[in-house]
C-alpha cells in the first residue's frame, strides 16, 4: 500500500470527526434546550401513610334487578367483555378463563382441566346469583388474589343483564331467586 493512500484514509477519518463536531456545535446553537426552573413532577420526600380503605359500598341485591334484566343486552355485554377469555357453549374450550356454560349453580373452580388460582379454589359450594353479582362487581374484592385481571362491572343493571344471560346458558337454567 502506498503511503499516500494511508494518509488519505487518516485524513478522511479526521475530516469526518471535525464535521461531526462542528455540526454538533451548530445544532446546539440553533436548538437550545429550555431549562426548567422547577420540576414538572412534585416528588414528596416524606413517606405518606396509605389511606385506609373506606367501608365497601353495599352490593345491591340481584334478585329484584333480575326481574327487569334484558337477556339480549346481557348477551351483548358478556360477549363484549368476557368472550376474549371465556367461551359460552356447552363443552366449549377453556381459554384464559374457564368455560362459562352452566356456571350458575355449578361448584366453584369445578371446570376440569382449568388451572384455577388459590383464591378461586378457596370458595366452596355452587355459584349463587348473589355470589355471581359480587364477582362481577369486582373479582379482586370477591376473591382477593385472583388471577382474573377483569376490573368488574359497576352498573347494577348491566350486571343483572349479564347474570340473566349466564343463567340462560344451561340445559335447565337455575330457578330465579
Amino acid at each position: 500500500m502506498d503511503n499516500l493512500e494511508v494518509n488519505k484514509g487518516v485524513a478522511a477519518v479526521l475530516v469526518a470527526g471535525i464535521v461531526f463536531m462542528v455540526s454538533g456545535v451548530v445544532a446546539s446553537l440553533l436548538v437550545a434546550p429550555h431549562q426548567l426552573y422547577e420540576s414538572v413532577l412534585k416528588i414528596e420526600t416524606g413517606a405518606q401513610p396509605a389511606a385506609a380503605p373506606g367501608p365497601a359500598e353495599p352490593l345491591t341485591p340481584i334478585g329484584p334487578l333480575l326481574a327487569n334484566a334484558d337477556l339480549a343486552a346481557g348477551e351483548a355485554a358478556a360477549k363484549r367483555q368476557c368472550a376474549a377469555c371465556h367461551s359460552f357453549n356447552e363443552g366449549g374450550r377453556n381459554g384464559v378463563g374457564p368455560n362459562l356454560y352452566s356456571i350458575i349453580g355449578r361448584e366453584h373452580a369445578a371446570v376440569a382441566g382449568f388451572n384455577y388460582s388459590n383464591a378461586a379454589k378457596g370458595h366452596s359450594g355452587p355459584w349463587s346469583y348473589e355470589e355471581m353479582n359480587a364477582w362481577l362487581k369486582k373479582p379482586s374484592a370477591f376473591a382477593p388474589g385472583t388471577r382474573m385481571a377483569f376490573a368488574g362491572i359497576n352498573s347494577d343493571k348491566q350486571r343483572a343483564d349479564v347474570i340473566l344471560y349466564l343463567r340462560s346458558l344451561a340445559a335447565t337454567p337455575a330457578p330465579l331467586p
